[in-house]
This record gives structure tokens, sequence and C-alpha cells, in this order.
């Protein structure tokens, strides 16, 4: 029998400091076998289109969910397994790339506005605005060279948008927006593993890329950014998840669960309907039958 996922168990919410190094990448099994994994990640993708449908009809809150990521971690396979059985037009997801040159000429966190989830709809960010304080923070001649800042901003840049994110989020979660921010925590051997198995499968060869194994380089560097980001970046309403992520299966059955918790949560309904709306509808319904 598996054992139950409780979410709190992977929560950073600032009430304490997080230690990456200290935290797994693999643990026991949340699923007995492939056919367990497979139902209960059914059940999980239909609670939560439940979930968004009640959500929708209430129409105060909606949900961002943010996942960041090592190369190779799975973030696509995640997001696809958990909201494939979402209604489309519930939910939208959004991969951001290198920054486009009309980006580069905005401040940051300007390129995610539009992808901000409406009332009612849940939003997936592949990467997001915090590629800004990693992978710009690993390589920060990216800044120097091409973000074109005003030479004083330089100073203090990382605090700088450590504060943006949080009171960006913050703003977000006063205007009725769920914040969950997933880092899948990958094992530096098992990325070699899936980055190797690129090479010898050839329906894998298109993955991949020599750039991840460049990047692969820096991985100190990476580690040491996610934890101070996450750091800097966790509190109550917009939380981070460590999700150990070498197994994948359980990775997703985490990460399914913890949305369903976060979306049980909200004080939602459907809405109700009035004695005066009934009759009037009765008096429709007679009128549609009345057609034949």
């Amino acid at each position: 029998m598996s054992k139950k996922i409780t979410a709190s168990d992977y929560r950073i919410d600032g009430s304490e400091p997080l230690v990456l190094a200290e935290r797994p990448h693999a643990i026991d099994k949340f699923y007995d076998d492939k056919a367990d994994y497979k139902k209960q990640i059914r059940d999980s993708r239909d609670a939560i289109n439940e979930l968004q449908r009640m959500m929708y009809a209430h129409d105060r809150y909606s949900l961002l969910c943010v996942f960041q990521a090592m190369d190779a971690a799975g973030k696509d396979g995640t997001i696809r397994n958990v909201i494939s059985g979402v209604n489309p037009h519930g939910v939208s997801v959004h991969s951001f790339k290198r920054p486009s040159e009309e980006e580069i000429d905005h401040e940051f966190l300007w390129r995610s506005q539009d992808h901000l989830p409406r009332r009612g709809h849940i939003a997936i960010f592949n990467r997001s605005y915090y590629e800004e304080v990693l992978v710009v923070k690993v390589h920060p001649e990216i800044v120097t060279k091409f973000q074109r800042l005003p030479a004083g901003s330089l100073e203090n840049i990382w605090t700088g948008r450590y504060q943006s994110i949080r009171d960006h989020e913050a703003h977000l979660a006063r205007n009725g927006t769920r914040v969950l921010k997933f880092f899948l925590n990958l094992g530096k051997d098992e990325q070699r593993d899936r980055f190797v198995d690129r090479i010898d499968e050839p329906e894998k060869n298109w993955k991949f890329n020599e750039g991840d194994v460049k990047e692969r380089g820096f991985w100190g560097e990476y580690q040491k950014s996610y934890e101070e980001a996450i750091n800097e970046t966790a509190t109550p309403e917009a939380p981070w998840y460590v999700i150990p992520a070498d197994d994948k299966k359980n990775m997703r059955l985490i990460v399914s669960r913890i949305i369903c918790d976060e979306l049980e949560s909200l004080e939602m309904n459907y809405p109700e309907v009035s004695e005066e709306r009934r009759a009037e509808m009765q008096r429709f319904r007679e009128m549609l039958l009345g057609e034949a």
C-alpha cells in the first residue's frame, strides 16, 4: 500500500532557511506499481479539473504555478502529465525562452504580465521571471552586455530583483491569484544519466543539446543561485516546493497533490440560483420543449 503525500514536507515559506544540499533527490515511492501510478495521476487530474471548474464559476481566484529546474529534470513531462485532463479553456501553459529584443527593452517582469491567469483560470509557467536571478546570476555578463540597464542600477541588482519578485507575488496574492512555485530537485548523477539516454536512444536524440552539457559545468553555481533565490522569495502567500525529481512518477504525484491541496483550500462554491431565477429558467424550459 503506497503512503500518503504530505505537501508540507516539501514546502518552503520563509519560516526556516532552505539548505538545498540537505534536500533529497529521491525518496520512497508513493505508488505501488505502474498501474497504481496511472490511477493516482488520473484521479488527481480529474480532481484538478473539477476544482478548476468550480474556481471558474466562483470567479474570485486564479492559480499560477511556476516550474524551475536544472536541465533534464522533467518540467515538460510533469506539466503534461499533471494538467492534461484539465479543460483546455481553463488552463494555459507558457514556456519562457531567451528574451526577445522587445522584452529586453522592458523591465524583467514585463514579459510575464500577459500570461498571468485570469480569474477562474490556471496558468503554468515553464521557467519564468526567476531566470533573471538564476541563469542571469550565474552568467552576469548577460546583464552587463545585453540588458542595457542604467549604470547605477547594477549595484545590488540581485537584492533589488528579489524585492521586486516578492512585491510582485504579494500583489498577485492580494488580488486573488494563488502562487505555487516548484523547484524540481534533480541529482547531478541522474542528470548525467538522462543526458546519456538522449544520446543512446534514437527517439530521444532530438532532446540533446550540447549547450546543456556546457551548463552542467556550472552545477555548483546554479545550486547556490537556486538556494538563495528560494530563500529570498519564499513567503507564506507564495511558497516554494522543493520536489525530489530523480523519480519522475513520484515527482508528478507530489506536484499534482500540492496543486489539489491548494485548490481545495480556497473558499469557493458554485453560484447559488435564486428561486426567482429558477422559476424564470423553468419558463424557458417550457418554451424550448414547446418548440416541438
